[in-house]
């Protein structure tokens, strides 16, 4: 059961209660204080009176019928004393032309006396006088209430595990009992007659009295199931017995060939442990394979369906180790660092440990190519002592990938999930779902709206294929995705997953990843394993990774001294063979070195500011160039710009214009000049609003002719007010800018906390300004003499 959501918003004080309120009367529920419940109200013309005399944020009160709204006579409604003050949170029109309310409930008011105007209801509210209780009889009382929850949370499907905590975090008795009153399932008289005992002490004594009750039921209940597993049993001493008699007749020659397949068939539908559901549809395919000919078309279409549902692992899991350790000890073995994602994986085994039954995250690594995401997906289920299936997302246009063809279509076949599932033989295994930013979409369907069932948690127990026609339940399943920009993921699918960002790695950390991991397999791999054939110090490979490559990640590092594997492999059988290359004869091996610090050959100049990126490759830096000429106060703009770039750089324009005296910049230039703002590698397209304080700044070093630090890269959102807002990507640009060579690097105050996730080795080396202004920037970017 899904947690009734409890507000932090302050509450209401009591002198702020209005004299008047519309009153809305709810049939079907009780808003307890502090929960946020949505409302509907039905297509009509009392929908149309709700949106007329009801906004956002507006105050309103709830009330409750005393009878049904059916028994009520003349149109006439009687309202409980007590009603809920609530305030709409959100108003939305939905296509039924109904009109969905977003309520947070604050309190509970005495309605006092209610009048009609129409169709809408209007109450002149008072606020309800709380009488001070013993406070010791409270804390006992809040404490048997919270262990009794606890019980049903522990016993009941019903209630999610995240109730407990938040059950944990309240302080009084009587919210506890509002809480818990929410959370459970009760007849709605009953939610009533909590919602009317206003004293904290009798609400929460009458919640204890329900606890108990309901658990009682639930209890009962075991003992119902637990009779009929022992009929169960009995009814399975039978069908061995008939097994037996048909092994008999076997033997005895009495069947044909189609006889015993059909029996082979039933042994295997029995012995696969289907669910009840796949049970009943294997039994109804085995009626018509006894009625069917061999020689019909139709009969392998029906085999092979029955093979389908045989053969998938519907209750065969995988056993997890039990050793933290020892998963700990994997999941360094096959990748340094990664910290973040290494302490989820072990979060999860320990919280397997003390509930068997809890669900697997969805977890999806989001960072350029080369960082290890769908490696670490092996290293993942190695430590979990899972098998491990990888599906390619990239491209993907056909919802059927993921759901299946219907079993009308000629070779149809299930989808992708179902596919993977009978490969590894379990229902448990770690699904790898690559490149889930790349998925393709077309005016004939949309393979993520697919997903969202297969990545809720919630739903995807009862994952529906098309093929099967009966449900499967992926709720064992550990999920991945990997993408490389968070914000190519449809939103839907977006908010199912827990995001894990993997930015980069410092020249350290990739130097000890070729020491540890690269270097080793590329040995192997070229047959130089032994005797020390190939033996790459860590300066070597420290000047491969600055001068050969240029990346977030390690691919291209990988590439390079596989390269030098390769020449030394060939040397080694023409005789010009030895062990060590030094850092001066890696130009003999991979050529002069292609790539230079970005700060070399650089001074300061006027016009020119370095701007810090995220791209789909990880974190960039760009310079922003500015030039001026004759004209009449026109803004040229090139290099692929993208509407939001655009308008980062119409803003810090129009913010210099207005403020060019703060600045000492001349009237006239703005209205004789024409500006010309270009952003090099123009084959590139570029976009997004976190360059514009580097374009301000070149802007500004041109407009007043002083140059800009080379020395210092920038990220930030500006406005035309002159604040300087937060961005996203802080990581992967902060290491774009330490592989550039940058010394200090400029960021907005409100990305202060994005600074703990950097390595050691960056902070040590780079200084960091937070502004949140944009005369701080100017101030720290500009050199004046």
């Amino acid at each position: 059961m899904k947690a009734a959501e409890r507000s932090d918003q302050p509450l209401l004080l009591i002198d702020d209660l209005p004299s008047s309120l519309p009153l809305l009367p709810l049939d079907d529920r009780v808003v307890f204080p502090n929960v946020v419940v949505p409302v509907m109200v039905p297509e009509g013309s009392f929908s149309q009176l709700v949106e007329e005399n009801i906004s956002d944020s507006q105050l309103v009160a709830l009330g409750y019928s005393t009878a049904s709204p059916e028994t009520e006579r003349g149109g006439e409604r009687n309202f409980l004393p007590f009603g809920t003050l609530g305030r709409v949170l959100k108003m939305l029109r939905m296509q039924d032309n109904s009109i969905r309310l977003l309520i947070q409930g604050l309190s509970r008011i005495a309605l006092g006396k209610v009048r009609r105007e129409g169709e809408l209801f209007i109450c002149s509210p008072e606020p309800l006088e709380q009488a001070r209780e013993p406070q010791i009889q409270l804390v006992a009382l809040k404490r048997a209430l919270l262990l009794l929850f606890h019980e049903m949370i522990d016993i009941s499907p019903m209630l999610a595990e995240d109730l407990r905590e938040a059950s944990d975090n309240i302080e009084s008795a009587g919210a506890l009992a509002d809480f818990v009153a929410a959370n459970i399932e009760l007849p709605l008289a009953e939610k009533k007659q909590i919602f009317l005992t206003v004293v904290p002490r009798d609400r929460a004594q009458l919640v204890i009295d329900l606890l108990v009750r309901e658990r009682n039921l639930i209890e009962l209940g075991k003992q119902i199931q637990s009779k009929v597993k022992s009929q169960l049993d009995k009814e399975q001493r039978d069908y061995y017995l008939r097994e037996q008699l048909r092994v008999i007749r076997r033997e005895l020659g009495e069947e044909d060939s189609h006889k015993r397949e059909i029996e082979e068939l039933t042994l295997a539908v029995e012995a696969a442990q289907m669910s009840p559901e796949a049970h009943e549809m294997a039994g109804r395919e085995l009626d018509r394979l006894r009625r069917m000919p061999p020689s019909a078309s139709e009969y392998h279409v029906s085999r092979t369906y029955l093979d389908w549902l045989i053969h998938l692992p519907w209750n065969i899991s995988s056993r997890e180790p039990v050793d933290i350790a020892a998963a700990r000890k994997v999941l360094d073995e096959d990748h340094y660092s990664l910290s973040a994602v290494k302490e989820r994986i072990i979060e999860f085994l320990a919280v397997r440990q003390l509930k068997q039954d809890s669900h697997g995250p969805i977890l999806c690594f989001v960072g350029p190519p080369g960082v290890g995401k769908t490696s670490l997906g092996k290293s993942i289920a190695r430590a979990l002592g899972r098998k491990f299936c990888r599906i390619a997302l990239g491209g993907i246009r056909d919802e059927a990938e993921i759901r299946g063809h219907r079993r009308t279509y000629i070779a149809s076949l299930p989808g992708r999930l179902i596919q993977n599932l009978r490969k590894a033989g379990e229902n448990n295994p770690v699904i790898m779902l690559d490149e889930i930013d790349k998925l393709g979409s077309d005016m004939r369907s949309d393979p993520a709206n697919a997903l969202l069932e297969v990545l809720d948690s919630a739903q995807n127990h009862s994952f529906a294929d098309h093929y099967l026609e009966v449900s499967f339940d992926l709720s064992n399943v550990f999920f991945i995705a990997t993408a490389n920009l968070v914000h190519e993921i449809p939103p839907a699918l977006r908010d199912r997953l827990e995001i894990i960002e993997i930015a980069g790695y410092t020249p350290s950390e990739k130097l000890e990843i070729a020491r540890r991991h690269l270097v080793p397999r590329q040995l192997e791999e070229n047959g130089l394993a032994s005797g020390g054939r190939l033996r790459l110090s860590a300066e070597t490979l420290a000047v491969i990774t600055d001068s050969y490559t240029r990346e977030s990640g390690v691919r291209e590092l990988e590439r390079a001294i596989a390269s030098l594997a390769r020449k030394t492999a060939l040397n080694l059988l023409e005789g010009k063979y030895h062990s060590t290359i030094r850092p001066e004869e890696l130009a003999g091996y991979l050529g002069p070195p292609r790539y230079l610090p970005a700060t070399a050959g650089r001074s300061p100049e006027v016009g020119v500011a370095t701007a810090l990126a995220w791209t789909a490759y990880g974190g960039e830096i760009l310079f922003v160039e500015a030039l001026k000429m004759e004209g009449r106060k026109n803004l040229e703009l090139t290099g692929q710009l993208g509407e939001v770039m655009r308008e980062s750089a119409m803003a810090a324009f129009s913010y210099l214009r207005a403020h060019r005296r703060d600045f000492e910049i001349e009237e006239d230039l703005f209205a004789n000049s024409d500006i010309h703002l270009h952003v090099p590698s123009g084959a590139t397209p570029k976009d997004g609003p976190s360059a514009g304080a580097a374009i301000l700044t070149a802007l500004a070093s041109l407009l007043s002719g002083l140059p800009v630090r080379h020395d210092l890269g920038m990220t930030g959102e500006i406005t035309l007010r002159g604040k300087v807002m937060a961005v996203g990507g802080i990581k992967g640009k902060i290491l774009a800018a330490h592989r550039a060579g940058l010394t200090e690097v400029l960021l907005p105050e409100e990305n202060e906390k994005d600074l703990e996730d950097l390595p050691d080795e960056v902070k040590k080396e780079l200084k960091f300004k937070l502004v949140n202004s944009v005369s701080q920037v100017l101030e720290t970017a500009l050199i004046k003499d």
